[in-house]
C-alpha cells in the first residue's frame, strides 16, 4: 500500500464538515464500538505493506503505535489534529522521501476487548481515516504493563517493506505509552488476536528481531500516569538504549516524530530541525529539543550505520 498523496485541503474540508455537523473525528469509537474496525483488525492479516510505486519510488515506512489505555487515550486525538503539521515537516522540508505512515493502537491483551489495532501504510488522506477508526477503549489492567510486545510481534512478522527488501533501509517504528511491555509474547494471545500459532518469545528476543527491519523508538509523555517512572524508563532503556525519549508536552508528539525521522535520515541536524519548527509556527521548540537530547548527546543514528544505542541488540544495517 502507499499510493496517492496527502492533501491538507482535503483534511481541512473533512475537519470543517465534522465541526459543522457535530460529528466526532473518532465516530467509530464514540459510537460505542467494542471490537476492532475491520480495516484495523490484525487477525488473519498476512502483511501490512509499504511498497514502492511510480508515484512513490523510494518509500519510507513510518509506523506510529500508541497506548490507548487510561491516561494515554488523548494521544490519537492529538495526532489527528496535528497530521497536517507532521506531513508538512516530513515532505515540505524534505526530511524524508515518499513517507508511508501507519497508525495503530495498543491495549492489554490480558483484559481488553481490543488490545491491538493496526492500520495500513498510507501516503494520502486514508491515514486520517485509519485514525478515525481506532477504538479508544481506555481499559488496561491497572498495573504498569500493556501488550506492547504483541504489537511488536505483529510489526516484526507481519510487515513487508520495499525500503528494506530492495534497499536494505529500515523503517521507523514509534511506540507511544507510559508503561512496560510484558516479559514475553504469549502464544495464546497471538492465536486469539492475530490468528496464528507461535512459540513463547521473550521480549528481548523479539526486539532484536524487530530491529532488523525497523529503527524502534519509545516516546514517554511525562504528564501521563506513569510518566517519569524509573522502572518504566529502565525497562525500555534496557531494550532500546538511547531511543527512549521523554516528552514534556504531548502536543509536541508530531514535531518530535518528524525531527527524529529527519535526524535518522541525516537530512537535518537538531538545530536546523528546531529552526524549522519555529518557521512552521510550532511553539514546541524547547520541548522537542529536550526530548531529542539523548540522540544529540549520544550521536545521531545515520541510515546505513550501526546504532549506538542498540548495537548490543544487533540493530545493524544490512
Amino acid at each position: 500500500m502507499g499510493s496517492g498523496r496527502w492533501s491538507t485541503d482535503v483534511w481541512t474540508a473533512a475537519d470543517n464538515y465534522r465541526r459543522a455537523s457535530g460529528k466526532s473525528a473518532f465516530a467509530y469509537s464514540d459510537s460505542g464500538a467494542r471490537k476492532a474496525h475491520p480495516a484495523l483488525d490484525p487477525k488473519g492479516v498476512t502483511k501490512r505493506e509499504s511498497r514502492d510505486s511510480d508515484e512513490h519510488p523510494f518509500s519510507t515506512p513510518i509506523a506510529v503505535l500508541f497506548d490507548v489505555t487510561g491516561s494515554m487515550g488523548g494521544v490519537p486525538r492529538v495526532l489527528q489534529t496535528k497530521l497536517p503539521q507532521l506531513l508538512g515537516l516530513l515532505t515540505r522540508k524534505d526530511y524524508v522521501t515518499d513517507p508511508h505512515i501507519l497508525f495503530g493502537a495498543v491495549g492489554d491483551a490480558t483484559c481488553d476487548r481490543v488490545p491491538l489495532q493496526i492500520g495500513q501504510f498510507e501516503s494520502d488522506n486514508r491515514m486520517d481515516e485509519d485514525l478515525a477508526r481506532i477504538v479508544l477503549e481506555g481499559g488496561g489492567g491497572g498495573q504498569m504493563t500493556e501488550s506492547y510486545e504483541l504489537a511488536m510481534y505483529f510489526m516484526a512478522r507481519h510487515t513487508a517493506l520495499d525500503s528494506f527488501s530492495k534497499r536494505g533501509k529500515r523503517g521507523y517504528l514509534f511506540l507511544i505509552g507510559d508503561e512496560m511491555p510484558y516479559a514475553k509474547v504469549h502464544p495464546r494471545e497471538v492465536e486469539k488476536f492475530i490468528g496464528e500459532r507461535t512459540e513463547p518469545i521473550s521480549t528481548e528476543e523479539l526486539v532484536v528481531e524487530l530491529q532488523r527491519t525497523f529503527d524502534v523508538y519509545y516516546l514517554l509523555p511525562t504528564a501521563a500516569g506513569h510518566g517519569g517512572n524509573r522502572d518504566v524508563l529502565q525497562r525500555w532503556r534496557g531494550l532500546l538504549g538511547q531511543n527512549v525519549l521523554e516528552l514534556d508536552d504531548l502536543d509536541a508528539v508530531c514535531e518530535t516524530i518528524a525531527l527524529t525521522v529527519g535526524l535518522g535520515e541525516g537530512t537535518i541536524d537538531l538545530d536546523a530541525g528546531l529552526d524549522d519548527l519555529v518557521d512552521a509556527g510550532s511553539s514546541h521548540r524547547g520541548t522537542v529539543s529536550k526530548a531529542l537530547a539523548p540522540l544529540q548527546r549520544n550521536g545521531v543514528v545515520r541510515r546505513g550505520t550501526l546504532s549506538v544505542g542498540t548495537a548490543k541488540s544487533g540493530n545493524e544495517r544490512l
